[in-house]
């Protein structure tokens, strides 16, 4: 029974796909039942976010969690194939430490993922598809994340513009719970900051873009509500936070725009984080006594601080990683070996069981002790011999010396 992880995230599928096989709270305990079906898979966990979808699992064969997941979500295997990635044992291992250590996340070193994952546990114990392999895969995963996290800077510094939007906003509001937010836009950049925003539970999200359905499709996932782009003027009066970035060739906000909005706002500040190259905000918003304008060189300074050291602490995260997974792989070896643990100390037993019972018969027709005894250690050991020595005496010749050498290690042999 092997161990393996197979799935797909932000680095191998785009949101359009990962969107159609993402697991609702409503579907994940069927999925589990359905998953583990006790005779291809046998143990089964399934981590579900906007980022990826990751089964892990225990059985024979990959490809039939892959059939599962295209089935599951009614899509055909050849359109889901080309994103999916699968990891077998040491890879499985490496990859499922990776991803609660933050090292796999969109943002690196983010803290949301670790949260998800034992979310992911959770539901596993609650549907009984939590064996005792899965068990201690995660365990064993919590114990690297936080050794991690508290051993490493790898949380430590900014090291996105998305991250530092949130910085910024929050050095000037102090919180972010309280805040109306508008995303101008709905591509790649604009999706992180979303992310980002969202951790931080601001009041409200609302998200502006030309393009409907991806409007809609982010909304969905940050519990926002969309607009007209056309509608911002209008709009802008009630949002605390802008971010903006779009493909624009034109300022989508112009000075009149933020004057009007920040006369009906009665004076009160407005952070605006123009990341769209050309600018989505005119220059001249800037000079607004309650405007706090950024542009994307503003960020990537915040950013450049914090690339050198986080990079750094991902060399001692990984470092961290394989040293545990080293560990983990022993240990599911060891596991593999006590069937036959069992079985050796089982025929120990027999053997002990059958020449004590012989030694006692001989006792009770009055025999004498010591020969008794001495017949006892004699059984024992010819019995346990037996298997040893006859494995030795049938050995090839050009085997005979490795077999010489196994059983010297068996029983611990001084060399001859």
């Amino acid at each position: 029974m092997q161990l393996y992880a197979l799935g797909l995230n932000h680095h191998t599928a785009p949101l359009t796909i990962r969107e159609r096989v993402a697991f609702g709270p409503e579907c994940l305990g069927r999925a589990l039942h359905e998953l583990a079906d006790g005779q291809t898979v046998h143990e089964a966990a399934i981590l579900s976010t906007c980022n990826r979808t990751e089964l892990y699992f225990t059985g024979q064969e990959p490809r039939y969690a892959a059939d599962w997941l295209a089935r599951f979500h009614s899509l055909p295997l050849g359109e889901l194939s080309p994103y999916l990635y699968s990891h077998p044992e040491r890879e499985a291992v490496r990859h499922v430490f990776r991803v609660a250590s933050g090292l796999d996340s969109m943002v690196l070193g983010e803290p949301q993922i670790l949260g998800q994952v034992k979310d992911a546990v959770r539901q596993a114990k609650e549907a009984g598809t939590l064996g005792v392999l899965l068990h201690r895969l995660f365990q064993n995963t919590f114990a690297v994340a936080k050794e991690v996290r508290s051993t490493t800077a790898i949380g430590a510094n900014i090291v996105s513009m998305a991250a530092a939007a949130v910085h910024l906003v929050e050095r000037i509001f102090g919180q972010i719970n309280d805040l109306n937010v508008l995303f101008i836009g709905a591509g790649e950049m604009i999706e992180l900051c979303a992310a980002h925003f969202a951790g931080a539970k601001p009041r409200a999200i609302a998200i502006a873009n030309r393009t409907e359905n991806r409007a809609q499709a982010l909304a969905r996932r940050f519990n926002a509500r969309t607009m007209r782009i056309e509608t911002i003027g209008e709009a802008l009066p009630g949002f605390d936070v802008v971010v903006s970035c779009t493909a624009a060739p034109l300022p989508i906000v112009g000075l009149g725009m933020a004057e009007r909005a920040i006369k009906a706002r009665k004076h009160r500040p407005i952070v605006m984080v123009d990341l769209a190259v050309p600018r989505d905000v005119e220059a001249e918003v800037g000079a607004l006594d309650d405007v706090f304008l950024y542009t994307v060189d503003d960020l990537a300074q915040l950013v450049e601080t914090g690339v050198e050291s986080r990079q750094q602490a991902v060399v001692e995260a990984e470092c961290i990683i394989n040293t545990r997974v080293n560990g983990f792989l022993h240990w599911m070896q060891a596991r593999d070996a006590v069937p036959v643990i069992r079985t050796l100390r089982q025929h120990a037993e027999a053997v002990r069981e059958i020449e004590l019972e012989r030694a006692l018969k001989l006792l009770a027709r009055g025999g004498d002790p010591g020969k008794a005894l001495e017949a006892l250690s004699h059984g024992i050991t010819n019995k346990l011999m037996h298997g040893p020595t006859r494995y030795l005496n049938q050995a090839e010749a050009e085997q005979h010396a490795d077999a010489g050498e196994l059983v010297r290690r068996l029983f611990d042999l001084p060399n001859s």
